[in-house]
């Protein structure tokens, strides 16, 4: 391996794991040069993520939200409302709304997040102040929808590069741990106040209208976030568990977990030892496989549960050919 090369996985790679060790063998510097990549190609793709995040939510903002006046939640919002009440820049804005966000999130969630947050934002800004988009439409309804949609877009793509534009989210991690409620609650709180404010400083109609801006971009922040597929955790207790497991690898292509468990039933609790089987399959597929459990046992006990995301295994892989 060139010495160039060496130098560099033994300082960002190796040096960590064995901190005073100077010689290293040839299978130890192949492994940490595979870590490096890895790390490197991680790196490449939430920056990719990160910069299509940030022009989404310019093109939302230039294209659509500025020149009607609509806003959004979170501190995205409030930098709207404060831009179209004074004659200050969004892009100024910006950067001085999140600035108390990215602090909290230096000592909440950790250095690194803070840091890229601090450059996304910084780069949301400098694209806002330096990049022209043209004024895509005057419908109201059609602004909020897709003013919504891009800037929701592009939040959720800098979340899945490991960043945040809009730091309304930092606050409610720290409000919740400090209060003892939710997230969720934490946020819509946050935004009665913004909304609120937009019906008494703006005009109703445009605070209806950005509810609408809200609701869009909260729903393609979630489609992104949590994956373009759904999926579906399924259970399944049978006596047939043999055959169903096989049905599921053999006929469906994927994978399954099988555990033992005894089954309760009858006035006096009655149990038998029984293996239940544990898949997780796509919306698409989730037909299929009650229709291929009904032949097998009609009265099969089948538990369904919602899969944010899943990483590894065989689920996000196209099924086996047989």
């Amino acid at each position: 391996m060139n010495p160039f090369w060496t130098q560099i996985i033994i300082r960002t790679t190796l040096r960590h794991k064995q901190a005073g060790k100077k010689d290293y063998s040839n299978y130890e510097l192949a492994k940490g040069f595979k870590e490096f990549k890895q790390g490197v190609a991680q790196q490449a793709r939430n920056f990719f993520l990160i910069t299509l995040g940030i022009f989404s939510a310019a093109f939302g903002f230039k294209g659509f939200l500025l020149t009607n006046h609509f806003i959004d939640g979170g501190a995205t919002g409030i930098s709207l409302l404060l831009s179209a009440l004074t004659a200050i820049p969004l892009f100024i804005l910006l950067i001085c709304v999140n600035i108390p966000f990215i602090i909290l999130a230096y000592h909440t969630v950790g250095k690194v997040f803070a840091l890229k947050t601090m450059l996304a934002i910084s780069g949301l800004a400098l694209v806002v102040a330096t990049v022209s988009f043209p004024d895509v439409t005057k419908d109201n309804l059609l602004v909020a929808v897709f003013g919504g949609f891009f800037l929701g877009a592009g939040i959720g793509l800098s979340v899945r590069g490991g960043a945040v534009i809009d730091g309304t989210e930092v606050l409610a991690i720290f409000l919740s741990r400090k209060l003892g409620t939710t997230i969720g609650d934490i946020i819509i709180m946050i935004n009665i106040i913004i909304f609120g404010a937009a019906a008494y400083l703006l005009s109703v109609e445009i605070a209806l209208y950005s509810m609408i801006t809200y609701l869009s971009a909260s729903k393609t922040l979630d489609f992104i976030v949590e994956g373009i597929e759904e999926y579906t955790g399924v259970t399944i207790i049978s006596h047939h568990s043999q055959r169903i497991r096989e049905m599921i690898i053999e006929k469906m292509g994927r994978g399954v977990t099988v555990y033992n468990g005894k089954s309760g039933f009858g006035k006096h609790g009655e149990t038998k030892d029984i293996e239940i089987v544990y898949t997780v399959v796509t919306r698409l597929e989730l037909s299929r496989l009650n229709s291929e459990l009904a032949k097998i046992d009609h009265d099969a006990f089948v538990v369904m549960s919602s899969v944010r995301d899943t990483k590894g295994g065989m689920i996000k892989k196209r099924p086996l050919k047989h």
